[in-house]
Parts: C-alpha cells; sequence; structure tokens
C-alpha cells in the first residue's frame, strides 16, 4: 500500500472530500494547515498506522476536495465524513487551521471528540497583534489584492521559518514541500471567487467547557502571536497541557517529525491511562 491508493472519496452534497485512510485499531484524524493538503502528514502516517486507524482528510477548497459552491464549515465537513465512516470518537491532531478545526469540532460534534491536539493555533478566531505578524498577513492582503499570486505565497511562506529565521534556515525539502501545496491549493481557486466559509462563533468563551484532554503544541521560534495563542488555549480548557518543539516555527511536525512523534505518543499513552482503554 502506498498513499495514493489509500485515498478514498466521499461525494458529499456539495461535491467531493478526498481523504487517506488507513491502518487499523483506535481513530486518529489529523487535520492539516490552511492552504496545504494532507501530504503534510507524510512524515506521521506510517508510523501512526501501525497501532491506529488514521483518516487524513483535504479539507474543502484544498488538495484533491471540491471547492464549496454555498456556505459551509470545516467542522461540518469532517463531521459529515467521520458520521459517513461511522467512526469515531477520535483523537483529533491538527496544525493551523487544521487545529482550529479540532477545536470547533470538539464545540459543534462533541460526540465525535476523544481528545484533542492542537499545534500551532488556538482557537478558529485567532487574534493578532505582534507587528511581525500584522505585516506578513499585510502583505498577504496587498498581493491578493494586486492579483500577485506568487507575492502572496512568499508571504505565506514565511510563518514557516517564523520571525527568527529566513527560509534559508529551513529544511528545503519541508520548503518545497509546503510551497507546492500552497500553490496546487492556490491553483484551485480564482481571485473574485467569494469566501463560503462560515465561522464557528464566540469559541474562546465556549472553549472553557471543553472537557476532553487538550493538548497545545507550539515550535519554540513561532510568532509571538502563535504562542501566546497556545497558551491560552492550554489554560482556558478543563484539561489542557503544554508542549514545545525547540527549534522549529509554525509546522513543528515537518520541522522535527520525530520530536512530534514523541510528545504525540506520550499524549495518546496519557490519553489512554485516563480511560483505561487503548491508546
Amino acid at each position: 500500500m502506498n498513499a495514493a491508493s489509500e485515498l478514498k472519496f466521499f461525494e458529499t452534497d456539495d461535491g467531493r472530500l478526498v481523504y487517506r485512510d488507513t491502518g487499523e485499531g483506535p481513530l486518529l484524524v489529523l487535520l492539516h494547515g490552511g492552504f496545504l493538503d494532507h501530504g503534510m502528514w507524510d512524515d506521521q502516517v506510517s508510523e501512526l498506522a501501525r497501532d491506529h486507524r488514521v483518516i487524513v482528510p483535504d479539507a474543502r477548497g484544498h488538495g484533491g476536495s471540491s471547492n464549496a459552491s454555498r456556505p459551509f464549515r470545516h467542522t461540518d465537513d469532517l463531521a459529515a465524513l467521520l458520521r459517513h465512516l461511522d467512526a469515531g470518537p477520535a483523537v483529533l491532531v491538527g496544525v493551523s487551521m487544521g487545529g482550529a478545526t479540532a477545536l470547533d469540532t470538539a464545540l459543534e460534534h462533541p460526540d465525535l471528540v476523544r481528545a484533542l491536539v492542537v499545534s500551532g493555533a488556538g482557537t478558529s478566531e485567532p487574534e493578532f497583534h505582534d507587528p511581525w505578524s500584522r505585516q506578513v498577513l499585510a502583505e498577504q492582503a496587498r498581493s491578493l489584492a494586486a492579483g500577485d499570486i506568487g507575492g502572496w505565497v512568499d508571504a505565506f511562506m514565511l510563518f514557516a521559518a517564523g520571525p527568527h529565521r529566513t527560509l534559508d534556515d529551513v529544511d528545503g525539502a519541508v520548503v518545497r514541500r509546503l510551497r507546492a501545496m500552497a500553490e496546487r491549493t492556490l491553483a484551485k481557486h480564482t481571485a473574485d471567487e467569494p469566501d463560503r466559509l462560515v465561522s464557528v462563533s464566540d469559541t474562546w468563551a465556549r472553549a472553557a467547557k471543553i472537557d476532553v484532554p487538550v493538548l497545545a503544541v507550539a515550535g519554540a521560534i513561532d510568532s509571538d502571536d502563535h504562542l501566546a495563542m497556545s497558551r491560552r488555549l492550554a489554560r482556558t480548557v478543563a484539561d489542557g497541557r503544554e508542549a514545545i518543539v525547540e527549534g522549529t516555527a509554525h509546522y513543528p511536525h515537518m520541522e522535527r517529525p520525530d520530536a512530534f512523534g514523541e510528545i504525540l505518543g506520550e499524549f495518546l499513552t496519557a490519553v489512554s491511562a485516563r480511560e483505561g482503554g487503548a491508546v
């Protein structure tokens, strides 16, 4: 079996959702970051699938999944997929946008969630105050308004380095993978396409009622805003904990997959011990 042979398709009322499905055992769902796709988890899937059933979706409008033709929420797409598969509850592991989707799912579809690992995010209502973050976001907006796709991708890639490095300091293979995924996703869209994503509301206040275990993971040299959101999440939920991956920014699971895997493994063991069941 390889990654391509493990891809499957779920036909929704608004197009197709693509997902990778492999392994057997307790369910893990890996959720990718914005403008990326399921391939960002390639370093983790084979190892995790030794002891788990691992589902790795492409979010709507990303990778192989259809673009939206009507209002939607990523959390509802995920819930529909898991219910279609009669799967769950799951440990949801998400990076950036994927982490926000995981958190939204605990709020909107709690029966599907066993535990959460949220990396590089807080909730789906991020707050950006740091001058570095605001400058990068402003450059993305400027490039988008000008129709400068290359400039937008260049600005997007700065999150991979974080505020304390340049992309030359990041493993070239990681940079190439991220850029290729972002360019593929952007190629699916047009400049005049409406944004049909519907936000989940009041997420920070509601997060305090989440009672499943939550692990907030951060790259030690990510932006101050992302570090602050991660810390806030761990301290907001009822059962939160924090972990730091040294020497990484927004994508610690790609820069240091072994370190990320060790942190994830320890958390899964703790979840199992809490429940007195399978990892």
